[in-house]
């Protein structure tokens, strides 16, 4: 009878050893899968974090584009003869341009760039369309004026240029093709 009890114990184990591979099995795949997780969130959490250094001036500096765009009024607000009439004139001219040109280097400093966009395809985007103007001499859909510049903060706008756009030119919509050649 012996021979019996050990032959109903090793059935069990057998049964208790596929048992214990298939949980072990469960558990790998569920760790595997735990630390992919965590490698997502990590990666993630990096670039949140990017993003917020990156962006974290963005109200700031939209404050501080009106300041920058009332400088450049300020300027142009004075007729050349006045300019040029007193030195005292001039100087302070000049102090203004000064002033405004060390805004626009550190609004770079922190990632702020000033948009110029007149050639430029109009980009929805960073363009916010006023008007259209007929010329013939550049495709339709260009940037032909701009009224007020726009700002960029890394890949997103600050604020859209306000643009006017050609309509009329010649070979509006055709955009080249990988090879380089018009559709």
């Amino acid at each position: 009878m012996p021979e019996t009890g050990e032959a109903s114990a090793e059935a069990p184990d057998g049964d208790a050893v596929a048992r214990l591979e298939a949980e072990n099995a469960s558990l790998k795949d569920r760790l595997l899968r735990a630390l992919a997780e965590v490698e997502n969130v990590r990666r993630r959490s990096e670039r949140d974090l990017g993003d917020m250094r990156q962006y974290a001036v963005a109200k700031f500096a939209g404050d501080m584009l009106s300041v920058a765009d009332n400088l450049e009024r300020a300027v142009a607000s004075v007729p050349k003869e006045v300019r040029e009439s007193s030195a005292a004139v001039r100087t302070m001219i000049e102090g203004v341009e000064l002033t405004g040109k060390e805004m626009l280097n550190v609004l770079e400093k922190h990632g702020i760039r000033k948009l110029d966009p007149v050639g430029e395809r109009f980009d929805p985007n960073f363009h916010e369309a006023l008007f259209e103007v007929p010329d013939p001499t550049v495709p339709s859909g260009t940037v032909s004026q701009v009224v007020e510049p726009g700002y960029a903060i890394g890949t997103r706008p600050l604020r859209p240029a306000k643009v006017g756009i050609a309509r009329g030119g010649g070979g509006s919509r055709a955009e080249p093709t990988q090879d380089g050649r018009k559709r």
